[in-house]
């Protein structure tokens, strides 16, 4: 679905601000050496100079003067670094800040919308803004193996080494993941875990719960108003990077339900686009509330990652409590 004018004057905005953010971040860098590694600025000076006496000869008609200049600045150049590399500090530390190297934080590439951008309009066009404040706290850096033991410790442990491995070959090898097992014991955890670093590596994403998914899918269609949102809701759906279910099985199921489902994990499979999904259903439960065939599609085309162990949410809960 279009962006309104409100949407997309918002995401230029926020552009506008980390550009901002980022020319202050680079005016602090630069103002630190200057002010505490002796001679970098007179070697920036240096380079600025030359370049103009250089750049006189070869209009006087001096042949060599260019030649002469990259020389004189990969030597100036070489210096600087070795100050930079000397005070402790990356060759790279005053060189323009982005946030989105890729589009250089203007949001386009070449014309077309930068993947940053494409990520920004799924935040808006799906209410999904609050899944970034939730990938600061659930990632691989915040990881944990100290709720599990036994089995579960390895099972968890195994699920672990399957999700790096997904991001790790994302981008040459079509894969899904299926996480499913006991209440509270870190599949959203790991789907967020893919999300934030599949996010952070350029890739679109939409993460829904199952009951939000299905809700929004029934009100675009049975409202004849919304037919061309539901079209490109579909699209995106269909052709996102990673499409993450959570919480399969919470969702009212019924024939649409169950309907919608093949659709979209049939279209994604087809267009080889990766899925995500986790639910608190066994296996058994799972063939039971849908279709043969959706049983069929997921554990034919997904690795089935069980996971098993106390509830984690409460027991971290118990913890609070007795402080």
């Amino acid at each position: 679905m279009p962006l309104t004018n409100t949407q997309y004057d918002l995401i230029l905005r926020d552009y506008e601000k980390r550009q901002l953010q980022n020319r202050r971040e680079l005016e602090k860098r630069t103002a630190y050496v200057y002010g505490h590694i002796p001679g970098y600025r007179e070697l920036e000076e240096r380079v600025a100079s030359v370049s103009v006496s250089q750049g006189k000869k070869y209009l006087a008609g001096d042949e060599q003067a260019m030649e002469e200049l990259k020389l004189l600045i990969a030597e100036l150049s070489f210096k600087k670094a070795r100050l930079l590399a000397d005070s402790g500090l990356p060759k790279d530390y005053l060189k323009p800040v982005y946030t989105c190297p890729d589009c250089r934080d203007t949001g386009y590439i070449d014309g077309q919308k930068c993947h940053c951008f494409r990520q920004a309009m799924i935040a808006l066009l799906y209410e999904q803004s609050h899944i970034q404040e939730m990938l600061q706290n659930e990632n691989f850096q915040s990881l944990s193996y100290e709720y599990y033991e036994g089995d579960d410790l390895s099972r968890f442990s195994n699920a672990v080494i399957t999700c790096q491995n997904f991001i790790r070959n994302f981008n040459s090898d079509y894969h899904n993941l299926f996480f499913y097992g006991t209440v509270g014991t870190g599949k959203t955890f790991l789907s967020n875990c893919v999300a934030k670093e599949l996010i952070e590596s350029g890739h679109s994403v939409i993460y829904f719960s199952a009951a939000g998914l299905f809700d929004l899918l029934s009100r675009y269609s049975f409202d004849y108003k919304s037919k061309e949102d539901e079209r490109e809701c579909y699209a995106d759906l269909y052709q996102c990077d990673l499409l993450i279910i959570d919480d399969l099985g919470t969702e009212l199921t019924n024939q649409f339900v169950a309907s919608r489902l093949f659709s979209l994990l049939n279209e994604r499979h087809m267009g080889k686009k990766a899925t995500v999904i986790s639910t608190n259903l066994s296996l058994e439960e799972l063939r039971n509330r849908y279709s043969d065939r959706i049983f069929s599609r997921i554990t034919s085309h997904y690795e089935l990652c069980k996971l098993t162990g106390p509830d984690i949410r409460m027991y971290k809960k118990r913890l609070s409590n007795r402080k």
